[in-house]
């Protein structure tokens, strides 16, 4: 009998994006995109490998390697084997951290005051 081990915790924030990418694994290429990412790894909707396999994604006119380390029938989740700190996947990674808009409630919450009603304190 195996035991699960328990999941690792997350070493960098997952921040949504879409970017559409070409996936090489040993045999086929397949388009995809990257709805999930961060300096660590990716999900990549689309497009489906072996675990373990050893992939390429293509983007902006560079390679960035990566190991499946989930797979289902339409996505996987990959790891990159040295983090991510340039090139475009890195540039749209920022970018989409930088497009995070403030929420309203969050603004709304910044600019009130500490009591309830019509009513401030005297």
């Amino acid at each position: 009998m195996t035991h699960a081990q328990p999941a690792r915790p997350r070493l960098h924030k997952r921040t949504p994006i879409a970017i559409e990418v070409t996936v090489n694994g040993v045999l086929n290429h397949v388009d995809g995109r990257i709805t999930d990412l961060s300096e660590g790894g990716a999900r990549i909707d689309g497009a489906s490998l072996p675990v373990r396999s050893r992939c390429a994604i293509h983007y902006g006119g560079e390679v960035v390697y990566a190991t499946v380390i989930w797979s289902e029938r339409d996505r996987m989740g990959v790891r990159f084997p040295f983090e991510l700190t340039h090139g475009p996947l890195y540039r749209a990674l920022e970018t989409a951290r930088a497009a995070v808009p403030t929420g309203p409630a969050q603004v709304f919450a910044q600019s009130r005051t500490s009591f309830f009603g019509r009513r401030g304190l005297s």
